[in-house]
């Protein structure tokens, strides 16, 4: 479906520059990315941006050279991106690090951490979702999209399985552990 508030004539130019410039920008995109995914957004940011300034951008062979400017601008604001994403992540990395590091030993965290690991991923799933979101049986139903009596019984074999691989069959022991111990 063709939107009405576009001019026929600025369609079809884009159109054109589209279908004449794509193979050039695309090669262009696909020799300076390393990924498939990257190189489609810099195509379709590239064209998003002559869209938007279809007056500025000049007919003939100045065309191309117009796409390529944008796409130069446009890898050089994903690098940036990307730059500012892989300091941020190295950041966080070491403030967890040194999170982990100060945090007092307790000789049930690993046994908490092992058992927990060791259960099958829908019995740390529900876990997880009573001690460290604090759900009810209710809204842990509503969650796994089943029925409250469900969600109950699921906990509650969960936490049975919990107990019996930490050897204790104190069920607060077991809660307290996994809100303190396995986050």
């Amino acid at each position: 479906m063709q939107d009405p508030r576009v001019p026929p004539d600025t369609r079809d130019r884009f159109e054109r520059l589209y279908l004449d410039c794509y193979p050039a920008v695309h090669r262009y995109a696909l020799r300076r990315t390393d990924s498939a995914d990257d190189v489609a957004d810099v195509i379709a940011e590239t064209f998003l941006a002559a869209w938007r300034r279809l007056d500025d951008v000049p007919d003939g062979d100045a065309t191309v050279l117009w796409l390529y400017g944008a796409a130069r601008r446009v890898l050089a604001n994903h690098r940036r991106g990307e730059s500012r994403r892989s300091a941020l992540a190295s950041r966080l990395r070491g403030e967890l690090a040194v999170g982990q590091e100060a945090a007092p030993a307790d000789p049930r965290t690993e046994a908490v951490r092992t058992a927990f690991a060791a259960l099958d991923p829908a019995d740390r799933d529900v876990l997880a979702l009573a001690s460290w979101e604090e759900l009810t049986g209710p809204q842990i139903a509503t969650v796994l999209g089943c029925s409250s009596t469900a969600a109950r019984l699921r906990l509650y074999r969960a936490r049975r399985r919990l107990a019996r691989l930490l050897d204790t069959t104190d069920e607060v022991t077991v809660m307290t552990a996994l809100r303190g111990e396995t986050r």
